[in-house]
């Protein structure tokens, strides 16, 4: 039996994936490969090794396939997944009745953006000359690559630095959303693009970005262009540079919030953008920053967390943790410094990254994070390098005075909040009146410091939809919300929902009702279907399983009377070991891996990222992709029989342990 290849490769414009046919032509339906056998492989390798000095595809790779039917057919499970597209979306890829990727519109309408400012956060004219001029320099070399003159490792660079990826079946752009903050205006901003450059649609991540999956390359350039005309761009979502720093999802509006923690976001943010010091690390750098004393911004799983405090005084300052992270080792951050004062923030952070970026390791990737270097010195020597070499820095080093910081305040759009009583007539008959909104009202609302008003979860995860996933329709939808009922503010939670934040508890009902009518309200924020999942093998090119399918296929075994009975629980399905969702540090991970060829699934239980931080313990062996389901059904029933009166399932995980729950397991193996 002769063995056969197939050669497939990703187009250079549209990243759409090839196959080399029998008269070596790259075709893009796979029905029309052909698949070499050893005697004709060679000459098929030189002829992709052609095209790619012509310029017209990246990465030419052989793939091992099979003979069926008379038609060939890759062998690896990933192959045959990037031979149709993605399963969670029947409707865009190969097996869609429009295959390929949007055309390219030559005549674009203008942008509606006609304001002196487009974010919350106030952009002024150099800034944006900044983010215009970085599109400008993107296009030029764009067309360096499309041109030949740049070959794909030499554009890598370039193309990375500015958010644009190429995955499985196209290139994807990663936009940042500082803090997780967008205005009305910028969310529409997204939606244009979506509509326009891509298939209709985006996906919020952890990071509280969006990333757009079908943009063409020879577009990128003047989709950064659009987005910098609402103040939104690209910069540093990759590459090893720091990364978005994220926050609390209900910054600025938590009752129980001590310091508004974007503005030392943002401060951040400006001083790590293109740093001279820091553009090429080790490895990704990520910070996230709360200032409430809940932990809504899993910061102790940063490269470094930030908790900001205020002292007996009502004096501003920090407590710090560097060496946090998940992936292939997950490690709870160790805490640096228990009290920083506000003036000190960027010199101490410096010092933490000039220690990591002189001992960090550049000679294996699965050992370049800080939490390595962390773990290696032990933490008592990190902290004695921090201290050293935070007292050594440079007394022109800067510092954080009060006025840069009331400044950078100043520039934030301050909502017009009315004067309001702390109850709503209005809405205490509505709950009376309307089970559904009650249920809605638990699940997906948030109390707000200022008396008369709330912040309102909206909910990317219907039963059986792709978590974070949201049409441009819908964006569209929630600007026209955001700017009637929230005082023009959107917030991106880092677990793929968004908020409108600002919502006077009288309208309540209305902002529902409108939510329902759009499918936008789904009362299941902190249930079991309220899950995270990274876009795993359907998309990612480092993925070894599908996660989407894996959290839809759960979300749907529990219906809505179900998951109120279970209360509050954490799932999260990461696609590999990167973690991407978060699996290490949710009451219930699943994490997909590749054996022998087969997606199979590990489970962990006991995971918490708040200020109880504790990685998940791996519940047993593997089991197979049909018997996840299942598994998490034992496991919620295991918890059902087993609880006290009103407890949580993390707080039953921790009074029994782990042993109980291995019986979820029988059945599998």
């Amino acid at each position: 039996m002769k063995d056969h290849h197939l050669i497939s490769a990703n187009r250079l414009d549209d990243g759409a994936v090839v196959w080399l046919n029998d008269a070596l032509e790259w075709v893009d339906t796979l029905e029309l490969a052909c698949a070499f056998d050893d005697e004709r492989l060679e000459g098929a390798k030189l002829a992709a090794e052609h095209a790619v000095g012509q310029n017209l595809i990246v990465g030419p790779t052989p793939r091992a396939a099979q003979i069926v039917e008379g038609l060939p057919l890759p062998i690896d499970y990933r192959e045959q997944l990037r031979s149709r597209g993605p399963s969670v979306r029947p409707d865009f890829g190969k097996q869609a009745e429009s295959a390929g990727v949007l055309s390219t519109v030559r005549e674009r309408p203008v942008v509606p953006v006609e304001v002196a400012h487009a974010g919350v956060y106030r952009y002024d004219p150099s800034e944006r000359e900044f983010l215009k001029t970085r599109a400008q320099q993107f296009e030029q070399q764009v067309a360096r690559r499309l041109s030949g003159e740049l070959d794909e490792e030499a554009f890598k660079v370039y193309r990375l630095m500015n958010g644009l990826y190429l995955q499985l079946h196209g290139y994807m752009l990663r936009v940042a959303i500082p803090y997780g903050t967008l205005s009305a205006i910028q969310m529409r901003q997204l939606a244009y693009v979506a509509k326009t450059y891509d298939k209709g649609y985006g996906h919020f991540t952890t990071r509280q970005n969006m990333q757009f999956n079908w943009p063409r390359l020879s577009d990128s350039p003047e989709i950064l262009s659009v987005l910098a005309d609402a103040d939104l761009h690209c910069i540093q979502t990759s590459g090893n540079c720091i990364r978005n720093v994220t926050t609390d999802h209900f910054a600025g509006a938590a009752l129980d919030e001590v310091v508004d923690p974007r503005v030392h976001a943002e401060i951040l943010r400006q001083w790590s953008t293109d740093h001279p010091e820091f553009t090429y690390l080790p490895r990704k750098f990520k910070i996230a920053i709360t200032g409430s004393p809940v932990d809504r911004a899993a910061v102790r799983f940063h490269d470094i967390g930030i908790l900001a405090r205020k002292n007996d005084a009502g004096e501003v300052g920090f407590q710090i943790y560097a060496g946090g992270g998940l992936g292939r080792t997950p490690i709870v951050g160790t805490k640096v410094r228990d009290w920083l004062p506000e003036r000190e923030l960027l010199r101490y952070v410096e010092a933490i990254l000039r220690v990591y970026n002189t001992l960090g390791r550049r000679d294996n990737i699965y050992k370049a994070r800080i939490k390595i270097l962390v773990r290696e010195l032990k933490p008592a020597k990190f902290i004695e390098m921090i201290e050293d070499e935070f007292t050594n820095l440079p007394a022109d080093r800067q510092y954080l005075e009060p006025d840069i910081v009331q400044a950078i305040r100043e520039r934030f759009v301050a909502p017009d909040f009315a004067e309001l009583s702390a109850v709503s007539p209005e809405h205490e008959l509505m709950l009376e009146a309307d089970p559904e909104f009650g249920h809605w009202v638990r699940n997906n609302t948030h109390p707000h410091r200022c008396p008369g008003y709330i912040s309102a979860v909206i909910s990317l995860k219907p039963a059986g939809g792709i978590p974070g996933d949201i049409s441009a329709e819908e964006m569209v939808a929630l600007a026209d919300l955001a700017e009637t009922y929230s005082l023009n503010e959107i917030r991106v939670s880092h677990e793929q929902n968004l908020v409108l934040p600002h919502v006077e508890l009288s309208q309540l009902y209305t902002v529902w009702k409108a939510l329902r009518r759009a499918g936008l309200a789904t009362p299941n924020i902190g249930l079991i279907s309220d899950s995270i999942a990274c876009p795993g093998m359907d998309y990612c090119s480092l993925a070894t399983a599908r996660s989407v399918p894996v959290a839809q296929r759960i979300a749907l075994r529990f219906d809505e009377a179900k998951q109120r009975e279970i209360g509050e629980l954490k799932l999260n399905v990461s696609g590999c070991i990167n973690a991407c969702a978060h699996h290490h540090v949710a009451h219930i991970g699943i994490l997909g891996l590749d054996k022998s060829g087969k997606e199979s699934y590990q489970i962990s239980l006991g995971g918490s990222a708040d200020e109880s931080a504790a990685v998940g313990t791996i519940l047993g062996p593997s089991v197979g992709y049909d018997s996840v389901p299942d598994v998490i059904e034992a496991i919620d029933d295991i918890y059902l029989k087993n609880r006290s009166e009103n407890e949580t399932f993390i707080d039953t995980y921790r009074r029994v342990g782990i042993g109980l729950f291995k019986e979820a397991l029988h059945d599998t193996h």
